[in-house]
């Protein structure tokens, strides 16, 4: 079982150092990218030119920074693949071939392992971008390009462990993937293409009308029924709105009328508790309580960005509009939830 600290004092100061390295470490970063220059773009050149796959290096926390470079990079376009700097001493450097591209992390510029691969790579005439905290060192030197992710100090009070330098590192590199995605203008679709599984293939690939309420589920009155009757048409789609299109029947209207309006059961409380007469109230036509103008929404919208223009008005269900404006369906914050998008 954890021990607690044995002090508020002791409580404070945790959570005060804390707080340090996260301000080293955001201060850094800010640094490094007041830094950029013609190098950087010369780097997305680079990569955006390159024939074969981007190989990104390094060793230690460099490394694993490296690692997830490459991954960032091969999930927005770009063929990429890591490879282990000590391994690459002992066979993996045929990895590598001309027309490749390398990105070696170093923050020292003068890892044992990067020093050998270096020479071996040069000679294939593979161009060499540089991520280091020293432009003048053995990498930085031969590299065609340099990153530049010096740091002032680490966040380790040490001195030591890479903190403040690999947050550089994990920034600068963030930074080329999406600078590099941009200009291949990487859409949606690609995106969905590389993420088919987990809840960012779901998200990117789920259309509104993958999960849309249609049918019994959607509850949809005309212009001339009642509170009453809006209630009871939402109560009996399970829905928590209905969408209102002209005339004196909703039947045969679905899908064919533009929507005159919306009102969710929300609606319908808010004024319901405000009225000095229920009864009058619930008699009275739905087009008196109906919002004219809601969100609306698109068949054919990615669910992601149907959620997100959802959280941005502040409302948990809209209704999705087809041709000719008619309303086709309702969607629901609910069935994102279930879609696992939230």
């Amino acid at each position: 079982m954890s021990q607690p600290l044995a002090t508020s004092e002791t409580a404070a100061a945790v959570l005060q150092s804390a707080r340090d390295v996260f301000t080293m470490e955001s201060e850094a970063i800010s640094r490094a990218g007041g830094r950029l220059g013609e190098g950087f773009v010369r780097a997305v050149e680079l990569v955006l030119g390159c024939r074969g796959r981007v190989v990104v290096t390094g060793i230690g926390k460099s490394g694993a920074i490296g690692r997830k470079m490459a991954a960032t990079l091969a999930s927005t376009g770009t063929p990429a693949l890591f490879l282990h700097a000590a391994e690459g001493l002992h066979g993996d450097l045929g990895m590598v071939a001309p027309g490749d591209v390398l990105i070696a992390l170093s923050y020292s510029g003068r890892s044992d392992e990067l020093t050998q691969i270096l020479p071996v790579v040069i000679s294939m005439g593979v161009p060499v971008i540089a991520l280091t905290g020293a432009a003048q060192s053995f990498v930085g030197a031969r590299a065609d390009v340099v990153l530049d992710i010096f740091v002032e100090r680490e966040a380790c009070p040490l001195g030591l462990a890479p903190t403040t330098s690999t947050a550089a590192a994990l920034a600068m590199g963030d930074a080329l993937a999406i600078c590099v995605m941009q200009q291949r203008r990487f859409s949606h679709d690609d995106f969905a293409r590389f993420h088919p599984g987990g809840a960012l293939g779901r998200g990117a690939n789920m259309r509104v009308e993958d999960l849309m309420r249609t049918g019994e589920r959607l509850a949809h009155v005309a212009e001339t029924a009642t509170v009453r009757e809006t209630l009871a048409a939402i109560t009996r789609a399970g829905s928590g709105s209905a969408v209102v299109t002209p005339g004196d029947d909703a039947t045969g209207l679905y899908g064919t009328a533009a929507l005159s309006g919306y009102v969710t059961d929300g609606d319908v409380r808010r004024r319901l508790l405000a009225s000095n007469d229920a009864q009058a109230f619930l008699d009275s036509v739905v087009t008196a309580i109906m919002t004219r103008t809601p969100l609306q929404l698109s068949p054919g919208m990615p669910a992601l960005d149907a959620l997100r223009a959802l959280q941005e008005r502040g409302v948990d269900d809209a209704p999705v509009i087809g041709e000719n404006d008619a309303p086709v369906g309702v969607l629901d914050v609910q069935e994102l939830l279930r879609a696992g998008l939230l």
